[in-house]
């Protein structure tokens, strides 16, 4: 996921294809390996030309030593943690690695490699892979793909936009090449990856410009992405956003760190990899965005009965669903709003007292919209999901500094069908196009209120304002079909009294052809000895 900028789009432009044709050849390097273990040699690799480049480039602007670099010591580690550049010793450097591509040994060396670097460098401490000497990793494959990750620079540009084109190149790579991860693993591939045009609708929906962000299962970090991706394609900078995260599998744990560290971005992931339930690594946080695609219907999860989040009910020990929510509604600020994936059932659910639970909170007015997603948009699953989005004071919004004069929308709640939307991008998985996105996140925001985003109204079968005694009459179901209706028909302005008897008049004509490709059908049958 690279940060937008008129680079990134000139690139984009002039090398269509890039990242397929690079996953192509990577994949042909793959043979037997399973994906799962695959991925973690290729994405490796990716992160440590990543640093080296980066590296390479400050050390060529500290060895001129014009303007502020004047009198700079190229070998000094602090000279690159002051520009936000990993130190990378001689042993870590692609170019170490390139001359010794071809030899037998070239496992070890990149195991190496990663050691001295995780060694000097305190933030990815034990975050890198360090097993490309295990017997089972083809040295040969190895060596060549090494070989291929290091033409990623070869289509940087002039030397004035080098640095943020190789970033974006590596980050369109790295981006890319989890998608294909994910698809390759199937439902295993979930477990680390939402896919981008589900995250891009949360992501803009929410407008996170400025303030404290907060993904409690992170998987590998796309959410955060997303949302530095938004903020510098509004005007804003790196940084103007902090962010925190968890993940319990610590392999995960990893990629996301590499994930985030590969585009320079600053993130708290708590001390550990650990269990959201059993062990918060934020309890103290209040954010003012909330971002997250939890486990769907999770029925292996720990809870403690008198848990000080189980503020709108306890949650059913066998689906972790509304255990979740109340975890994102905990960690909301006063003016805090949340945009999460659910599985269908959430909204209209009964069981183990879900339905009471979810009553709650629509009578605490927590929830701001509804929006129901198009199937096949996951790798992980075929189940139907839904977007909530929360917000923890519908009034007192208007005058909140991160979003200053949006309509007052209490006791009202937003609904938004968007099943009929998205592209078929192969036999079994969808994808929403910008039109798509456009759509839904301009209903949005034009029911917010927010400037610039027009006026909005209800519109038959695609979305509906419904008050909170409307969806009291519903039993406080929240799927957006009950309420948004049929969609309306075009009239196409011809009276009843003359279209039916035309329309009679086909059918009994179409009655007549049938009647006539049967007899003839028939008497075929008939010639070849089976009719009757």
């Amino acid at each position: 996921m690279a940060r937008p900028s008129k680079a990134s789009s000139d690139q984009s432009t002039a090398n269509i294809g890039f990242e397929a044709k690079l996953w192509l050849a990577a994949d042909k390097l793959r043979s037997n390996m399973d994906a799962a273990e695959y991925k973690h040699v290729v994405l490796g690799l990716i992160f440590l030309k990543y640093i080296s480049d980066t590296f390479e480039e400050h050390r060529a602007k500290l060895v001129e030593g014009k303007g502020d670099y004047k009198g700079a010591n190229p070998e000094d580690a602090d000279e690159y943690r002051a520009e936000n550049v990993f130190w990378v010793p001689k042993e870590g450097r692609w170019s170490h690695l390139q001359a010794n591509a071809k030899q037998p040994t070239i496992g070890k060396i990149v195991d190496d490699a990663m050691v001295a670097i995780e060694r000097d460098n305190t933030r990815l401490k034990g975050v890198l892979p360090k097993d490309y000497a295990r017997p089972g990793l083809d040295k040969h494959r190895l060596g060549e793909l090494v070989d291929l990750i290091a033409t990623i620079t070869l289509t940087a540009a002039s030397e004035g936009e080098k640095t943020h084109r190789s970033v974006d190149l590596l980050g369109r790579v790295y981006e890319y090449f989890l998608t294909r991860f994910a698809s390759a693993e199937g439902k295993n591939g979930g477990q680390f990856y939402t896919p981008s045009c589900v995250v891009r609708c949360l992501v803009e929906m929410l407008a996170p410009y400025k303030g404290r962000i907060y993904d409690p299962c992170c998987g590998s970090g796309g959410m955060f992405v997303q949302s530095e991706k938004f903020v510098e394609a509004h005007g804003g900078k790196l940084g103007d956003i902090s962010i925190y995260g968890q993940e319990s599998n610590a392999t995960t744990r990893r990629l996301a760190v590499m994930n985030l560290a590969l585009r320079g971005i600053e993130a708290d992931f708590g001390k550990e990899h650990a269990d959201t339930f059993r062990s918060d690594q934020h309890p103290d946080l209040r954010a003012d965005f909330v971002l997250a695609n939890p486990p769907f219907n999770d029925s292996d999860w720990f809870r403690k009965d008198d848990d000080v989040r189980w503020q709108y009910g306890v949650p059913p020990k066998g689906n972790a669903n509304f255990a979740w929510v109340q975890h994102f509604i905990h960690h909301l600020s006063p003016h805090g709003m949340a945009g999460f994936v659910l599985a269908n059932g959430s909204m209209s659910s009964n069981q183990s007292g879900e339905g009471d639970i979810r009553k709650a909170l629509i009578e605490a007015d927590l929830v701001d919209c509804m929006v129901a997603m198009p199937g096949q948009l996951f790798y992980s699953t075929q189940i139907p999901v839904c977007l909530w989005f929360l917000t923890k004071d519908k009034k007192g919004r208007a005058g909140s500094p991160s979003r200053p004069g949006l309509r007052n929308r209490q006791r009202e709640t937003l609904f938004i069908d968007a099943r009929k939307m998205g592209t078929l991008i192969d036999r079994v998985h969808r994808e929403l196009t910008a039109a798509d996105l456009s759509k839904v996140t301009s209903i949005y925001h034009a029911w917010r209120g927010d400037k610039g985003a027009g006026k909005y109204e209800d519109v038959a079968g695609l979305c509906k304002s419904a008050t909170a005694a409307e969806i009291a009459t519903h039993g406080h179901v929240l799927t957006p079909g009950r309420y948004v209706g049929a969609e309306e028909v075009e009239d196409d302005g011809d009276p009843f009294e003359e279209k039916m008897p035309r329309l009679v008049a086909e059918l009994n004509a179409q009655f007549a052809e049938s009647a006539k490709l049967e007899a003839s059908i028939r008497a075929n049958l008939k010639g070849l000895g089976y009719g009757a």
